[in-house]
């Protein structure tokens, strides 16, 4: 009797605790995305289109859009991170382009044909238009020099790499001042590294121009250039009568700690204390996060993975917005970018006037990277600006008036992106480069940097976003997961 009235009590409380577990496997993600940037998020829609709507999302930050973010400056809204559409009105139409007609953006047409012609002197004056000209034609040389090589050893060995790579050096150094901001603007302005740091692959022409056209379009909507990736989230994710993103399964403020990983499945864990388990996780943190401890992997990453990721370059490209009381500066067709010249290179180089984008607003742009970009994050807002007005007297007198505000985004420094983009370096190979991308059992991989042929780009992220899903759906369905399986050239 005893016996049987264990068994009906264990019955019962079986049968208690049933719906619990029942509701606890419901509630339990099949795919947990970190990040809602733009890869992260065309990853969560990709994987809710293919009909895996169990997804959670964690976002550290406050904010969706990730390296796209809009603020307000001065009384308007400026990109601090990516604000342009590259690569259109070419043969195939760019993805990014469709999106930003489909929302009915405003953007502006960047015209870069005069900037020979508003080429500054570093203690004042306008080159000679034929100084100038020249040696502009000459970076164009040194260009088409090191295309030529890549071309005709992109199917050689990574020795000949390496040789290519001397030679580039041996034939591809400025010396004088003119001829460092000409190669700064060539080459830096795009990249935010110098050619002799950036891998040989970046001096060919660029897929992203020879697929979707040369020209370049500004972003500048009040909407913001990171509402793209709300149109993207909107389309899978529930809003509200206003249209605020209300969906349970975007978390922000859940910066991401550690990954377990395992053949049964992963367990996150994010700074806060939470904890979600899931049978997948999709990693779209910057490959600049990848390289510190931010996230800790457990077990680690196997020895291959661990070298791509640390191979490859994280570049800091620092916009800084500069308002003024009134105008000095010429305007006009073909002179919304201007170029300073100064003995040290890449010492507050390129510059862009905001008038065509925000008439009467009196704003400047002016670019720093790498190096400078690290410097400048790292002293006060006001030294910069300091700096800045010395360069602005040199090159249009000592008359004009003080700055009365300024804008510096610290991407480097914030340690939930750690830069702007990523970039290859010298001496490492496609094979290499796929390695980035690569799972790793149940952890998968993507971002900007995950793309082979548009690393840096917006695009590139919005596409590297849609292939890593697919990888991980293609998987997931046939129930492999490449558990330290290294890919090929590994």
């Amino acid at each position: 009797m005893v016996s049987v009235l264990l068994i009906i009590i264990v019955i019962f409380l079986g049968l208690y605790d049933l719906p619990q577990t029942m509701a606890a496997r419901e509630h339990t993600p099949t795919v947990i995305v970190v990040g809602a940037g733009m890869s992260g998020m065309t990853a969560a829609k990709t994987l809710s289109d293919a009909g895996i709507k169990n997804i959670l999302i964690l976002e550290a930050t406050n904010r969706i859009g990730g390296r796209i973010r809009k603020t307000n400056f001065a009384g308007v809204p400026v990109e601090v991170g990516a604000s342009w559409v590259e690569g259109v009105n070419g043969e195939q139409v760019n993805p990014i382009w469709t999106l930003v007609n489909k929302i009915c953006l405003r953007t502006f047409y960047s015209d870069f044909d005069q900037v020979a012609n508003h080429t500054y002197k570093q203690m004042g004056g306008l080159y000679e238009e034929s100084v100038a000209h020249e040696a502009y034609d000459a970076a164009d040389e040194r260009s088409a020099f090191s295309q030529n090589l890549s071309i005709s050893l992109s199917c050689q060995g990574q020795e000949d790499i390496s040789i290519l790579s001397s030679q580039r050096l041996q034939n591809d150094v400025p010396t004088t001042p003119l001829d460092m901001a000409v190669d700064y603007y060539t080459y830096d302005f795009e990249f935010a590294e110098p050619p002799r740091v950036t891998s040989l692959l970046n001096t060919e022409p660029l897929p992203t121009f020879t697929d979707f056209g040369e020209d370049l379009y500004l972003v500048a909507d009040p909407r913001g250039f990171e509402s793209v990736v709300y149109y993207l989230a909107k389309q899978f994710l529930t809003t509200n009568d206003a249209g605020d993103i209300t969906d349970p399964r975007l978390q922000l403020n859940k910066a991401v700690t550690e990954i377990q990983h395992s053949k049964n499945g992963v367990v996150v864990k994010t700074e806060d204390g939470s904890v979600y388990e899931a049978a997948y996780v999709m990693v779209s943190v910057s490959i600049g996060v990848l390289q510190t401890n931010l996230i800790n992997f457990e077990p680690d990453l196997p020895a291959w993975k661990l070298l791509a990721i640390y191979q490859f370059n994280m570049a800091i490209y620092t916009k800084i917005f500069l308002k003024f009381p009134c105008r000095f500066w010429p305007t006009g067709n073909g002179t919304e970018f201007f170029v300073y010249v100064h003995e040290r290179r890449g010492y507050y180089t390129v510059w862009q006037h905001l008038e065509n984008e925000f008439p009467g607003a009196n704003i400047l742009l002016v670019t720093v990277t790498d190096e400078e970009s690290r410097r400048i994050e790292q002293q006060p807002d006001s030294e910069t600006l300091a700096e800045i007005m010395c360069v602005l007297r040199n090159m249009f007198g000592d008359d004009i008036p003080y700055a009365t505000d300024i804008l510096v985004p610290r991407w480097w420094s914030n340690r939930f992106f750690k830069g702007s983009f990523s970039n290859w370096p010298i001496g490492v190979d496609q094979c290499e480069f796929d390695q980035i991308r690569a799972p790793v059992g149940r952890v998968y991989f993507t971002g900007e940097h995950t793309s082979r042929e548009y690393n840096g780009y917006v695009h590139g992220a919005y596409l590297a976003g849609i292939e890593s899903a697919n990888i991980l759906i293609k998987c997931a369905k046939k129930k492999m997961c490449h558990y330290n399986i290294k890919p090929k050239g590994a």
